[in-house]
């Protein structure tokens, strides 16, 4: 699930703007999970948050930074705390910093739609 979840995000960096909200990941990359139940919606917040880890580690983008929360503005305080404990900086600093999240965003679309990087790494 966690390389579907992967693909398509790297697909919707490379193919559209904005952002995903986690219903339509949910159905377009045919996960499976009902978002009703609270520890499905866990378990892809785990998955995000597993990948996003996986992005920075290896010096790309977090994928999640593509993820929003339906009729929200951005991101959730999880999403922070992930960027601190991968030493971003402290999260509700990142949190009030309005071009923080439009810049992950920004980089996520650079990088993938970078053709060199897509084929090395996709």
């Amino acid at each position: 699930m966690i390389g579907r979840i992967r693909t398509y995000l790297i697909r919707y960096s490379r193919l559209q703007t904005g952002t995903v909200s986690y219903l339509t990941l949910v159905q377009e990359a045919e996960l499976g999970l009902n978002l009703d139940i609270s520890h499905e919606k866990s378990r892809l917040n785990e998955m995000l948050a597993e990948i996003s880890a996986t992005e920075h580690e290896a010096g790309r983008p977090p994928l999640s930074a593509l993820v929003k929360v339906q009729g929200s503005k951005g991101q959730g305080d999880n999403f922070y705390k992930l960027c601190e404990k991968l030493g971003m900086g402290e999260w509700r600093s990142l949190k009030q910093d309005e071009d923080f999240l439009k810049n992950l965003i920004r980089d996520c679309r650079e990088f993938w739609r970078d053709e060199a990087n897509f084929q090395e790494f996709s």
